[in-house]
């Protein structure tokens, strides 16, 4: 009776999910996994990942119980959804404030669950902190519940909890796994059924990365991903999950929340917006028939580090991606039909054959093979590299990266890192990696961003890539690095030692054209901390002089003046480091050459010239 009255109030306050208008836009008309990546596309477009260590407050905002035992005016309880009791009173509940590691009993304090295991994905970002499907849980549930998968379970009961959740054997029907499953109550096995599809559409390009079922003993392989981008799960398990969808719909709780976390990481939960979509694209009915062959597999391009490779495709109507095979060994899938394969040596030789498969994951017989016969060098980078450091102030944190390579370079085997230092041992370590996604053109450049940063050459807006998480809070005695498939390619400092680069901005010279794993101090030009400008270019250096405008002096005590072409510049703007704007002129050089600070105390500014930012010092 609790929860009725409570939702009938909410139902007044709360009609649908608020979706932003064209949210959604390319999807009419799509089923199946073209749906599904079509979805990923959107989900995964400019995400704004938090630190782990900021779910707790951000939690106040999304896992409020207004639905149960308390009403809109709580700002204090969390919502629990492995103890929350929907018929009575709970036996506990928690305020964010009560965040423990550790627990011999419920009722002691919550953890931050992983609806999917941080081991599937080794704890690293942007899947760290997704608060979509990372939840506030009674501490020792979630350490029974250990890294199981969610499920049915049978009469071999381990664990029952207070609100009647329980930990049992695994009784999911025409599934090997037999081990043990954490089963929730029915009131929250849509939520969850909801949690693990956003997360198998979110990271769709990853999934075949993570860790995933061997097989190798199928009863007790704990994952039931089952290394596919587009299918994801184990058949049987997608089975479960469809039917939890269905008995357990869409609540009030689950669209306030995808508002809610929309409005912190900017996406969201597609099934919560159209549960229509979950039958859209995992029901369906693939043949028995082994798809055609692609033809014409030849290599359109190739320099020393890398080849392009172009074929016609199946003729089968249900092909749904191709796998690529590099001298007899799987090393690649896509949906299209050319893919660029790269990080091969020079002056090399290598043999290449396409297959496709279908929807049922039936595969087709060898196209033809090519033979590709790398160069033994030409003018492109052989890898990405970092062209921006900047370690500033407070969060300022930021690295610009470029493609110089001569083709598109898919980003996810990527990822940036830091390197920390444990006094305890006196031993260093990597943090959570930050991995990135997607892929980046030729000759363009990305930028890396704390979201919490003011630096103002890049902002929220227009970085690729932001991230509060460990890989953009170093602080400039931490080693840095670029990194593909674990390997380093690049590197700001070095490795095992405390290293300087705290409060500077270091830009690479434009001679520069090739990435170096060994950090070499030379290579770069070095500026003061929050010095920011120019994105998708060079040494800041080489900018000034591109532009014939330069200010002197610098530190400067009443006047700061100009020289070279700029009797154009039709605004000047004075601005501190938090953006305030101190001061601005129109036309500032009509009948001068200078711009007069005698009325600023001492301290750093940015002079704005059209838009062009120079730092100086008033002393």
């Amino acid at each position: 009776m609790k929860k009725l009255l409570l939702l009938i109030i909410l139902i007044s306050l709360h009609f649908s999910a608020q979706i932003p208008t064209g949210y959604y836009d390319g999807t009419a008309g799509l089923t199946g996994y073209t749906l599904k990546s079509k979805l990923h596309d959107i989900i995964s477009a400019k995400n704004i990942n938090w630190n782990y260590g900021d779910l707790t407050n951000y939690y106040n905002q999304t896992d409020l119980d207004k639905y149960y035992d308390h009403d809109v005016s709580n700002t204090t309880i969390l919502l629990d959804i492995y103890s929350e009791n929907p018929a009575g009173p709970d036996a506990y509940e928690y305020t964010s404030a009560n965040l423990i590691s550790s627990s011999g009993g419920e009722g002691m304090g919550y953890n931050r669950e992983h609806a999917v295991p941080q081991s599937t994905f080794n704890s690293n970002y942007p899947m760290y902190s997704d608060l979509h499907y990372v939840i506030p849980t009674d501490a020792r549930i979630n350490q029974l519940r250990n890294n199981y998968p969610y499920g049915k379970g049978n009469s071999t009961i381990h664990y029952t909890f207070t609100n009647s959740s329980k930990i049992a054997n695994s009784a999911i029907p025409s599934y090997a796994y037999t081990n043990r499953v954490y089963e929730p109550v029915n009131e929250f096995k849509g939520d969850i059924a909801r949690m693990l599809l956003y997360f198998v559409v979110r990271y769709e390009d990853k999934l075949p990365s993570f860790n995933y079922s061997t097989n190798i003993n199928p009863a007790m392989d704990r994952s039931p991903l089952d290394g596919t981008a587009e299918r994801a799960f184990d058949p049987a398990y997608i089975t479960m999950l469809i039917e939890w969808h269905a008995q357990d719909p869409v609540s009030q709780r689950e669209i306030d929340r995808n508002n809610a976390v929309y409005a912190i990481q900017n996406n969201r939960n597609p099934f919560v917006d159209n549960p229509q979509w979950v039958n859209a694209i995992w029901i369906q009915t693939p043949d028995t028939v082994i798809p055609q062959a692609p033809l014409n597999l030849i290599s359109t391009q190739t320099g020393a580090f890398y080849t392009n490779l172009v074929w016609s495709p199946s003729t089968s109507t249900d092909v749904i991606g191709y796998n690529v095979y590099q001298n007899g060994t799987l090393i690649a899938t896509t949906k299209s039909t050319s893919i660029v394969i790269d990080h091969l040596n020079p002056a090399a030789s290598y043999s290449f054959t396409v297959k496709a498969y279908d929807a049922g994951y039936l595969q087709s017989a060898d196209s033809n093979t090519v033979t590709v016969s790398t160069l033994a060098s030409d003018p492109n980078s052989k890898d990405l590299f970092i062209v921006k450091y900047i370690e500033g102030t407070g969060n300022n944190k930021a690295l610009e990266i470029v493609n110089k390579t001569g083709h598109e370079v898919d980003l996810n085997n990527y990822s940036i890192r830091v390197q920390y230092y444990n006094s305890i041992n006196d031993s260093y370590y990597f943090g959570n990696s930050f991995e990135l996604e997607g892929k980046i053109p030729n000759n363009e450049t990305f930028v890396v961003l704390n979201p919490k940063s003011s630096l103002l050459c890049y902002t929220n807006s227009n970085a690729k890539f932001l991230t509060a998480g460990e890989a953009l809070t170093f602080s400039g005695t931490q080693y840095v690095e670029l990194a593909y498939k674990s390997a380093t390619v690049d590197a700001v400092g070095s490795k095992f030692v405390s290293n300087s680069n705290g409060d500077v901005s270091l830009y690479r010279k434009n001679i520069i054209t090739q990435p170096n794993t060994s950090f070499t101090i030379g290579e770069w030009d070095s500026y003061s901390a929050n010095y920011c400008q120019n994105q998708g270019t060079l040494s800041a250096s080489d900018i000034l002089a591109e532009n014939n405008v330069k200010i002197y002096p610098n530190p400067v005590h009443d006047a700061i003046f100009v020289s070279g072409k700029f009797e154009n510049i039709k605004s000047a703007q004075v601005l501190d480091f938090s953006g305030k704007l101190i001061y601005s002129e129109q036309n500032p050089f009509k009948n001068k050459k200078n711009i007069l600070v005698q009325h600023l105390s001492a301290g750093s500014y940015l002079l704005s010239l059209d838009g062009k930012v120079y730092q100086f010092v008033k002393k």
